[in-house]
């Protein structure tokens, strides 16, 4: 599987914007826990301590947001592709 890591977290991840995961299919929490012990500095910053996704990261899997294909408990596929991509909000309204 293959994580994509957006620009914001890449110092977190040595500057790598993709990271490669070989593992069976498994849940995205799962696979999250690999990829802490590589990237541990990346997962305060998409997780809670509670250990539930950020209000402002989206994960998705695929072309799916996790939020509605059943959280950090959605089925992984070994061929998986997953992004983490940060909300963006802000502008000037005109």
């Amino acid at each position: 599987m293959t994580f994509r890591i957006p620009g914001g977290l890449r110092e977190f991840a040595g500057g790598r914007s993709e990271i490669e995961l070989e593992h069976p299919p498994a849940t995205l929490n799962q696979v999250l826990l690999i990829l802490w012990t590589i990237c541990p500095g990346m997962r305060d910053r998409v997780v809670t301590e509670q250990g539930e996704l950020r209000p402002h990261i989206n994960l998705f899997v695929g072309e799916e947001n996790i939020r509605y294909t059943g959280g950090l408990a959605t089925h992984i596929a070994s061929e998986s592709v997953i992004s983490i991509v940060p909300a963006v909000s802000g502008g000037a309204q005109i």
